[in-house]
């Protein structure tokens, strides 16, 4: 539990509103607290006691938290929640930038961030002030409208709080694929012949008493992901990373396994970070361990070493290849061709994400763009999440091709 001031209790806590109100912050936060989990709670701390703050706190942690990547989020939210004044306002200041002179000397924790917008988002809580408060009456056209408007906004153009709102959206997005056909067989009550089972079957009976049918079997591919953290990438790739966070945290998503890779002036491999349940915690530590956000970029070199080091371990079931870059390299342009043409002969489909396709005007004219765009499968723009939503198309047909028909003539 972290250090914090003593608890001031109002006189008149209603209890069981604010617990409430704190299970409700949690399930936003994304920790699963249920109205069973409120009821036991609320019964937990009728038991224990509200007189010791430490008592309190791991009453409630007893009750809701369930994993181990749950407890930041818990503590964070319950240092928020339950009368820390001064850490509420370094919260609200890394909510709102803009505002200078609140916050503290420090980046935000991992869930920090999180815990803070699932709590400020909320309603108030339940007092005698506001139970007698106006009703609030939604426009949910303009809420469709801000919400349209979002999905086609540059992620580069964001605000903090435009942004939170895309990384909720971008989480709920589903990348779908479909499985691929195994050379291995399995049984199955109609399709060809399975003649080696037949015969095993007749030589444990003594006679053929029916035929063994085999069909093929069935297996998903991986989702490998390159991307760029130069300086004018990094926007575009911190989004994506969050994408890619859900889609290898999402159950029965489709994929084998999802890895990742990083680079800028060196590749790193941040694939285990993204296996962290908590995305904050993930992409903390995935920033971390790559070293050259926001450096120069050496897209030839880090291809080289991908083709070295890692193809053979990740692309050897047909993996699917997202290479997020905007193509701008002062390195060799022979060289980051060579390399590009050695990973579309070994991946399965090559799906190169160009924010700058936003441009109107887009055209190859770069050195390095024009080394790629002859050795990838689709073209498409990372820049929005319509853009993110492109990609089922993409992987929905293969013979999808993006901006590459157009730019090639």
């Amino acid at each position: 539990m972290p250090e914090l001031p003593a608890l001031d209790l109002p006189d008149n806590p209603q209890l069981a509103a604010n617990i409430a109100h704190f299970a409700q912050a949690l399930r936003r936060a994304g920790v699963p607290a249920g109205p069973d989990r409120l009821l036991l709670a609320t019964r937990a701390v009728a038991a224990a006691g509200f007189t010791d703050k430490a008592d309190f706190f791991h009453t409630l942690q007893a009750v809701f938290v369930q994993r181990p990547e749950q407890r930041a989020t818990f503590a964070q939210l319950f240092r928020l929640y339950w009368r820390d004044p001064r850490y509420l306002e370094h919260m609200m200041a890394l909510l709102t930038p803009t505002v200078r002179g609140v916050q503290e000397d420090r980046g935000p924790k991992p869930a920090e961030k999180r815990a803070a917008e699932a709590l400020l988002d909320q309603p108030e809580v339940a007092t005698e002030e506001n139970e007698a408060a106006e009703e609030l009456t939604l426009d949910a056209a303009a809420t469709a409208s801000a919400r349209e408007k979002l999905r086609s906004l540059d992620f580069e153009q964001m605000s903090t709080a435009e942004m939170a709102e895309a990384k909720r959206m971008l989480a709920r997005l589903v990348l779908p694929v479909k499985p691929l056909a195994s050379r291995r067989t399995g049984s199955a009550h109609m399709g060809r012949i399975d003649r080696r089972a037949t015969l095993r079957a007749a030589l444990r009976r003594g006679d053929i008493a029916a035929l063994k049918y085999a069909k093929p079997r069935t297996r998903w591919p991986n989702l490998v992901a390159l991307c760029d953290i130069s300086g004018s990438m990094s926007s575009y790739s911190r989004a994506l990373l969050h994408f890619l966070h859900a889609v290898a945290n999402r159950q029965g998503q489709g994929w084998a396994e999802v890895h990742a890779f990083t680079f800028g002036t060196r590749l790193t491999n941040i694939t285990r970070h993204l296996r962290t349940k908590d995305v904050d915690a993930a992409l903390a530590a995935a920033g971390a361990e790559a070293q050259d956000w926001e450096g120069g970029t050496r897209i030839g070199d880090a291809l080289h070493a991908f083709n070295r080091d890692w193809s053979r371990r990740v692309l050897g079931q047909g993996a699917v290849v997202l290479l997020v870059t905007d193509g701008l390299d002062r390195g060799d342009a022979a060289r980051l061709e060579f390399e590009a043409r050695r990973l579309h002969l070994t991946a399965r489909k090559v799906i190169w994400l160009n924010p700058l396709l936003r441009f109107d005007g887009f055209a190859p004219k770069a050195a390095g763009i024009r080394a790629l765009i002859g050795h990838v499968d689709s073209l498409r723009a990372g820049h929005s999440i319509a853009a993110l939503e492109g990609l089922a198309e993409s992987l929905s047909r293969p013979d999808d091709a993006g901006e590459l028909a157009r730019l090639r003539r």
